[in-house]
């Protein structure tokens, strides 16, 4: 059979062939950069900003493919949690793990500027330069395997070994404060005392949470570790968490937040560890390096505009030193409030309920009125609120400062904006006595600049904080231009402090008896 080709059949052919060629190629290149570089890929995905977020109904969010460690379905990223923490512990040892997480410290390091930025863009809550510094710190001071000890006893009868051994798999509730830095900082740790995570975040910090939990997993499974080892649900509820809280292949729960998340999951009947809320107090006594104490105070206070739980809120300063004080605050970057500004910031960035009876922090003697922080407000600059009430500053401006009395709503709250108020005392004593009631029992973090030792041990005593620093800012509290390890969860109200891998173990023992192991 033969078969007529003409010159115009035989070009079209000609130009198929060469069209699927070049396709091919296409895909083949797009497949090696993705193969080469999968955590450069992810750089490319965009976080909405805080103005157009994605509505939890949207339609949107359905069509969004599925990435590794996220889930639509709560259930389901605990069941794929499960199946990650069987396959971590029984076949990954040690050295495994802290090859993971080296992994994670250095594609945290390696992302971390568009972190921060995806973060900031997310949430509109404190600054982008400190942001990259909190990264910093909790990829290179968290605790990994290190801090897992095991315990021996030897003896006649025998050989005891008490190792620290894993929960399985953990549920995790994350601030929007911290909201990737939580993720890296827990992750880090729950790993490398063999566990797994789920993740009930923060919704204003669900899109920033989805990049880091998908970066993370990517790197983990780069480094030769299993799927799944970070998961979160891509829609957190009330719904999602309480499922997370009660359902039975969860062994243990971690919540960094408020009060009343701290009681929602010690109701659980499961080991829990609570980091709460904080008003973190500071004391200037008369024997202060005066200088030295406004420089620490301003870092501390104004750093990411005072979000951090540990962050100085309220300033207790012996009289006499008061005006030197306020002096090196303003040279270093504080701005003095007169009292109609202060009235005026207070219109908008505070918001009161009129009661008859004072539940809080009241500041009249017949209707009390019980303040709270106004969500819009909450880590905005120095520089907004000023502009808000119509002050123009030709330099940079860290920190708005006040003078005031102890009950003003800035002193009883935990206000988490750049505001500083200065409260003047007698002496040591009452500058004590007051600092202990404005922390309200929270026993979080409290700050003293002082060269008199028994000043310092008896505020440290009469406080009981789980972080108590000596002339340095809030920062060297947990780890930053301070020594010790860094997290990101303060476990004041369920007593573990400064929560690290160690934290997320359980205890078993194993003993060897005379008759079953004879050491020679």
């Amino acid at each position: 059979m033969s078969v007529n080709i003409t010159e115009i059949d035989l070009q079209r052919i000609v130009e198929e062939v060469v069209k699927n060629i070049s396709k091919v190629q296409e895909l083949s290149v797009a497949q090696e950069k993705v193969n080469d570089n999968k955590i450069e890929s992810l750089k490319e995905i965009k976080i909405p900003s805080s103005s157009d977020l994605i509505r939890e109904d949207s339609v949107l969010y359905s069509k969004l493919p599925v990435r590794n460690g996220i889930f639509e379905d709560i259930d389901e990223a605990i069941e794929a949690a499960d199946k990650a923490q069987k396959d971590l512990s029984r076949n990954f040892k040690l050295q495994d793990r802290e090859r993971i997480i080296d992994a994670i410290r250095k594609v945290v390091l390696k992302n971390k500027e568009k972190l921060a930025e995806i973060v900031f863009e997310e949430t509109r809550l404190g600054r982008y330069n400190h942001k990259i510094a909190k990264l910093e710190l909790v990829a290179a001071k968290t605790p990994g395997t290190e801090d897992l000890k095991t315990e021996a006893f030897s003896g006649d009868d025998g050989l005891t070994i008490v190792e620290q051994g894993p929960f399985g798999v953990i549920g995790a509730v994350t601030p929007v404060t911290n909201p990737t830095e939580s993720i890296i900082n827990n992750s880090i740790g729950m790993i490398a005392a063999g566990n797994t995570v789920v993740f009930n975040v923060h919704p204003s910090s669900k899109n920033s949470c989805v990049y880091i939990v998908e970066l993370l997993n990517d790197a983990i499974i780069q480094a030769g570790g299993p799927p799944n080892l970070i998961n979160m649900v891509r829609i957190p509820t009330m719904e999602t968490l309480n499922t997370l809280i009660s359902h039975p292949k969860v062994r243990m729960l971690v919540g960094t937040g408020g009060s009343g998340l701290v009681k929602t999951i010690l109701k659980s009947g499961k080991k829990a560890i609570g980091a709460g809320a904080g008003n973190p107090p500071v004391i200037v006594d008369e024997t202060a390096d005066l200088e030295h104490a406004a420089k620490e105070i301003i870092k501390g206070a104004s750093f990411d505009n005072n979000i951090l739980c540990i962050a100085e809120k309220e300033v207790f300063v012996v009289d006499e030193v008061a005006e030197e004080l306020i002096f090196h605050m303003l040279n270093n970057g504080a701005y003095m409030l007169s009292n109609r500004e202060l009235e005026l910031i207070m219109q908008f960035a505070l918001e009161g309920d009129t009661n008859s009876t004072a539940r809080g922090c009241g500041c009249s003697l017949s209707n009390k009125i019980d303040y709270h922080i106004s969500k819009e407000w909450v880590g905005k600059d120095a520089r907004l609120f000023l502009e808000k009430v119509g002050i123009e500053v030709d330099k940079q401006i860290e920190l708005l400062i006040f003078e005031t009395d102890f009950n003003h709503p800035f002193v009883q709250l935990e206000q988490m904006m750049p505001i500083l108020p200065i409260v003047r005392v007698r002496d040591i004593d009452d500058a004590i006595d007051m600092a202990v009631e404005v922390e309200h029992g929270n026993r979080h973090t409290a700050i003293i600049h002082s060269k008199n030792i028994d000043n310092v041990t008896k505020f440290a005593r009469a406080i009981e904080t789980t972080i108590f620093v000596n002339n340095a800012s809030s920062l060297a509290g947990v780890g930053a231009e301070g020594e010790g390890y860094t997290t990101m969860s303060i476990a004041g109200p369920t007593g573990e402090g400064l929560i690290s891998a160690k934290n997320f173990t359980r205890k078993r023992r194993c003993v060897f008896a005379e008759g079953g192991l004879r050491i020679i």
